[in-house]
């Protein structure tokens, strides 16, 4: 099994990244995948999921921000991550599961918004 993120980077606060994930060893077309961050000195905080048939769900301080989306003829899964602000800084994980149920991520893609 294998996750692996791109797209991470610096931008200024307002402004916007899209973070990819290219999954493989598995059978992506029925899994449930998932993003997750973790700032520096806190645990893991689940970002957003999307079912196997396309269903999203978001934690409540992203819901308008972010928008996760998934390509399961590419096996790759999307965040896109819009009026990025200074506490969204992380470093951001692909996931398989949702949130309660994440199994594995991946190595992540560290994401800095500041000025």
């Amino acid at each position: 099994v294998q996750l692996v993120e791109s797209g991470g980077g610096l931008v200024q606060p307002g402004g916007s990244l899209r973070l990819s994930c290219a999954a493989s060893g598995f059978t992506f077309s029925s899994s449930a995948m998932s993003w997750a961050r973790q700032a520096p000195g806190k645990g893991l905080e689940w970002v957003s999921g999307i079912s196997s048939v396309g269903i999203t769900r978001y934690a409540e301080s992203m819901k308008g921000r972010f928008t996760i989306s998934r390509d399961n003829a590419k096996n790759m899964v999307y965040l896109q991550m819009n009026s990025l602000k200074p506490e969204d800084t992380a470093r951001y994980y692909c996931a398989i599961g949702l949130q309660g149920t994440i199994t594995k991520r991946g190595q992540g893609t560290q994401v800095t918004v500041s000025s």
